[in-house]
């Protein structure tokens, strides 16, 4: 019978054979086989992986998986210490650069690898951040706050209030910008809605992510840590933005507007490109180049005005060929306020579902239609589907994208129990989501390419 896990992740033949030569994680052991013999740390294994492989830290610094066989001899050299991660001192702060605060939610920027599971955990609070970047004492004064420690596929419309909320005091205690840390898979949305809960901001608002675990020596981590800082210090400008990889290389960081900005690769660290628009600056080498001179000012005189409540009573319903109407019917049924459809071309949805949009409608259900394309803007005036809907009373988005279409709609329901006001809001263009006409190069071939990068 072969033995249970226990916290070392070890079980099966491997944790038995362990047990018999005494080792325990962190100890300094040598294993032998056959062909060679390994020396090394003994490091915790994923709790999901086999029964068969010890896995050791060698002194080049890289881990190797040892197959155990009844050949296999293994003895304890040393004893050792677990893995740890001890927080470095703080770099001492020079009182004559600008005041910005990390805020930390969570992410692959604040994570590490967790060798319980083999998976990537949230482990690094904002001020181990801090630490283990030393250059951010060359760029500004920072300080430190620990919001939530979640990854953001678990981040909800009511944490966006909070982060608002945590935003406006740090802004009323007069920093020169805020940055956040957050993971990367939700940060488009986050970003939009900090930026309609956020208005007439005085100071840059910086999210930043990373899409590799700051302890890989690949990780992205640090370098946009170190624009984000940047840009909040020093910007010219004052609106939500995301700082990001512009290339897959470690030489700019690139800032796109919060509204305007979507997550389109799934591991490339240069996976934030600008939808319909481009993007604010650039950082490179500590140099920030503006490259668009429509963007809110910096100004500390300006007052923010906080709005931060958001609905979650509100469905996102793709469209697709045979989507049953009843969908609609179900979301309505179930006290929705509010339906964005995220329509085909210029903005259709089958006919078929004509008669569930007009009674949701009917029913004071706010419904407006973003398109599924990536690049371009919705006009329901070209073709008789598009009209069809636009007589039913279901708003079009433009050229606004999805993500930043549901947002908008939680936010305006947040503000609001008027269907009325609520779409008056819908309409307004509110934090620079609205572009007044999408121009050519706002759709060319760099976005596309990156957009469908392998």
């Amino acid at each position: 019978m072969s033995a249970k896990a226990d916290s070392s992740g070890y079980k099966g033949e491997a944790l038995n054979v362990l047990k018999k030569a005494g080792c325990a994680v962190g100890d300094v052991i040598r294993v032998t086989t056959r062909e060679k013999s390994y020396e090394g740390i003994l490091i915790p294994r994923s709790e999901t992986g086999d029964t068969t492989h010890v896995v050791i830290k060698l002194k080049s610094g890289y881990n190797i998986g040892v197959h155990i066989t009844p050949d296999t001899k293994i003895e304890k050299v040393g004893k050792g210490a677990k893995p740890t991660f001890a927080s470095p001192a703080l770099p001492e702060q020079k009182p004559d650069l600008p005041r910005v605060v990390i805020m930390s939610t969570g992410g692959t920027i604040a994570s590490r690898v967790d060798y319980r599971t083999g998976a990537v955990r949230s482990a690094l609070s904002a001020s181990d951040l801090y630490g283990v970047v030393p250059e951010l004492s060359d760029i500004a004064r920072v300080d430190t706050q620990i919001l939530l420690s979640l990854y953001s596929e678990n981040i909800t419309p009511q944490h966006w209030s909070q982060i608002a909320q945590a935003t406006a005091q740090h802004i009323a205690e007069g920093v020169n910008g805020v940055v956040i840390a957050h993971g990367t898979d939700t940060m488009a949305y986050t970003a939009a809605a900090l930026s309609f809960a956020l208005q007439n901001l005085p100071v840059p608002v910086i999210l930043v992510g990373a899409q590799r675990s700051s302890d890989r020596p690949s990780s992205d981590a640090a370098t946009n840590l170190i624009g984000a800082v940047q840009a909040a210090g020093r910007a010219p400008f004052a609106e939500v933005v995301i700082a990001m990889h512009e290339t897959v290389s470690d030489t700019a960081i690139v800032l796109n507007r919060g509204t305007k900005v979507r997550k389109c690769h799934t591991s490339r660290r240069d996976t934030f490109k600008s939808v319909n628009a481009t993007p604010i600056g650039r950082v490179n080498n500590q140099e920030i180049t503006m490259l668009t001179s429509d963007y809110a000012k910096r100004d500390p005189a300006k007052k923010l005005v906080l709005k931060p409540a958001f609905s979650d009573k509100v469905a996102l319903v793709k469209f697709h060929p045979g989507l049953n109407p009843e969908v609609i019917s179900w979301h309505v049924e179930k006290g929705c306020r509010g339906i964005l459809l995220e329509g085909s071309g210029l903005g259709h949805v089958s006919k078929y579902c004509f008669g569930t949009i007009e009674d949701a409608i009917e029913k004071g259900v706010v419904v407006a239609l973003a398109s599924q394309c990536i690049w371009g803007r919705v006009n329901m005036h070209v073709y008789d589907t598009g009209r069809d809907l636009l007589a039913r009373g279901v708003i079009p988005m433009e050229d606004v994208f999805p993500e930043t279409a549901l947002v908008k709609l939680m936010w305006a329901l947040g503000q609001t129990s008027d269907a009325e006001e609520a779409k008056r809001l819908l309409k307004t263009n509110v934090a620079g989501e609205f572009s007044p006409r999408t121009l050519p190069e706002t759709i060319g071939n760099e976005g596309g390419d990156a957009a469908n990068a392998n």
